[in-house]
């Protein structure tokens, strides 16, 4: 399965590089990798049949609202058959991708891999979303325009999105920190694997990434307090978000709100929010049961716009509604499921596993999903393929049965050592 863990993660540094992987080509090699990858998977148990396969239950809802979406496309009850058929495809493409990831990251050190992984890339991204922006020149990359505007950071054209990556990857190594679940000689790795990203958290200047991020700092918080782990753990979390300020303040912070303060007319005001809200409110209660089509709110949303200021409304800066409105009640429900089985099964986990490491790896699953969630209130981060990807590796993270050991190592000892029963 090793194969699979590298691909995984090979495709979530294609999206993020891609710049979230909005665009058509970035999503059709999303959508391609992940089929390659399931082919790759279905060949080896085909021909090996000593694998067994897992499932997750976070899977049944998300392949519930696969089907409803489906059912929009091929009854016709979608606004455009077009847009749903691509979003339908790129949801299929997650499911793909989160059922590969069950096979792949079932043991401890499995996903103690992908810790690493995400320690070091979310370190290097941010190092560049910093570097980037303290040289900017008006392009990504220092020669890619950007034709239709933004408020860029690191490989994203938003930085709200940068903001949403972060969230997700930040809890890594902040978690493990914190609890103590790191070794002495691995302090100061781990730890600038922490300050960096949160110090790039802070400079995008991100009012929901920041928000999130202090959402998840009092999850953790609550965590400890019930754990009556204050001592050392305390010191060390706020000597890392101190560690983290003074590197914002070396970089400059009066002028990093200069030169964000040019860009706030391209912001969407606090007042176009609430109205899009409202009017995305009213899309659902008129297509209530199964909503205008996955993917449809930009085609169905100028018929309800109540404030027009001339600008495109391509998603509703808020996650639930514009899924409410797409798939009504019924995808409300899938989604609501989903939300369930991620909360219900982690704090489950949590408790079995205490305070041991992978206990500390899964509470970062959750600290990551319940941050990226609370920014999806404003923002429409789930609808950034790398951004949802690297979500449903976290809630996969956060409420996975972890193995101690891998069963091949385990077969090995006993074959070595006949009275290890």
């Amino acid at each position: 399965m090793r194969l699979l863990r590298l691909g995984i993660c090979a495709l979530v540094v294609f999206g993020v590089a891609a710049h979230g992987g909005v665009e058509d080509w970035a999503r059709a090699v999303l959508e391609t990798g992940a089929g390659l990858l399931f082919l790759a998977w279905a060949l080896w148990i085909y021909f090996t049949r000593e694998e067994q396969i897992f499932f997750s239950p976070l899977l049944p809802p998300l392949a519930a609202l696969s089907l409803i979406a489906c059912g929009q496309w091929f009854f016709h009850g979608t606004a455009s058959s077009y847009n749903t058929r691509m979003e339908l495809q790129l949801l299929v493409s997650d499911l793909i991708l989160l059922f590969l990831a069950v096979q792949a990251f079932r043991t401890l050190q499995d996903w103690r891999g992908f810790v690493w992984f995400g320690m070091v890339f979310g370190f290097l991204i941010s190092i560049f979303g910093i570097l980037q922006h303290l040289t900017f020149n008006g392009k990504l990359y220092w020669f890619r325009e950007m034709h239709y505007g933004g408020i860029p950071f690191g490989p994203y054209v938003n930085r709200n999105h940068f903001a949403g990556f972060l969230e997700l990857i930040l809890p890594l190594a902040l978690v493990p920190l914190v609890l103590g679940r790191v070794r002495h000689e691995r302090w100061a790795v781990v730890g600038l694997f922490a300050i960096v990203p949160i110090g790039a958290l802070f400079f995008s200047v991100s009012r929901g990434g920041i928000a999130s991020f202090g959402v998840e700092l009092m999850v953790l918080a609550t965590v400890m307090i019930q754990r009556r782990a204050m001592g050392r753990q305390l010191i060390a979390g706020v000597a890392v978000l101190l560690l983290a300020l003074l590197l914002v303040s070396w970089l400059g912070v009066g002028q990093l709100v200069q030169r964000f303060s040019s860009f706030q007319a391209l912001e969407v005001t606090v007042g176009k929010r609430a109205s899009m809200r409202r009017d995305t409110w009213k899309i659902f209660l008129h297509h209530p049961v199964t909503g205008t089509g996955l993917g449809t709110l930009q085609i169905v949303y100028p018929l309800y716009e109540s404030l027009y200021d001339g600008k495109i409304v391509n998603h509703a800066h808020n996650d639930y509604l514009e899924a409410l409105a797409e798939t009504g009640i019924l995808g409300g429900l899938c989604c609501a499921w989903f939300l369930g089985i991620l909360f219900s099964e982690s704090l489950k986990r949590l408790r079995q596993l205490n305070n041991s490491f992978a206990g500390a790896l899964q509470l970062s699953g959750l600290l990551a999903c319940s941050g990226f969630l609370v920014h999806s209130l404003v923002d429409f981060n789930l609808h950034i393929p790398a951004n949802a990807l690297l979500f449903f590796l976290m809630a996969h993270l956060a409420t996975s049965e972890i193995q101690p050991v891998t069963p091949t190592s385990t077969s090995h000892r006993r074959s070595r050592n006949p009275r290890n029963h």
